[in-house]
């Protein structure tokens, strides 16, 4: 960039810098994400400098870049893990039968296109697209199938929290 058009930018982002900040907290919520997402914003601005022909509407430019970051940002959190000070183990069912009988007891409780996804799955080995093709139904649904099946044996082989009695006052 010439040496005119980055004053341009420097004496906008020194004048309107202070207002894009409060709009960039009200975002965020945390200053310190606030002065992430601003500068952000205005990298791309900068890049785009040139091609901006109406400087009226520079802070809806910018205003707009933060939205659309943000919401990128957002996204890509929500799909992190989170660590948990605690793992919880599972605790497996005790009772009559053994780990085999309680499996093979639990998948007789699903419902028969869970129950054929999973046996072709684990117990016949096939991948996600040999599922899908003998099932008749895409690869997602053989995913979601397979991934919902999965949760409801884990919660049948598994005791729920045992509350913890209240005392009485």
């Amino acid at each position: 960039m010439s040496g005119g058009i980055h004053e341009e930018f420097r004496e906008y982002v020194v004048a309107r810098g202070p207002t894009l900040l409060r709009a960039a907290r009200q975002l965020t919520g945390h200053p310190s994400d606030a002065e992430d997402l601003l500068q952000a914003a205005l990298f791309k601005t900068y890049l785009a400098w040139g091609r901006i022909h109406d400087h009226a509407a520079l802070d809806a430019y910018v205003r707009r870049a933060m939205v659309n970051i943000n919401i990128s940002w957002w996204r890509r959190r929500k799909l992190e893990e989170y660590p948990a000070e605690e793992i919880p183990e599972p605790v497996l069912v005790s009772g009559s039968g053994h780990l085999p009988e309680q499996v093979e007891q639990a998948l007789d409780r699903l419902p028969t296109r869970m129950r054929t996804a999973v046996v072709l799955r684990y117990y016949e080995d096939m991948t996600e697209p040999e599922i899908a093709r003998a099932l008749g139904i895409s690869v997602g649904t053989v995913k979601s199938t397979v991934s919902r099946a999965m949760a409801r044996l884990r919660g049948d082989l598994t005791v729920p929290e045992q509350r913890q009695p209240q005392p009485q006052r």
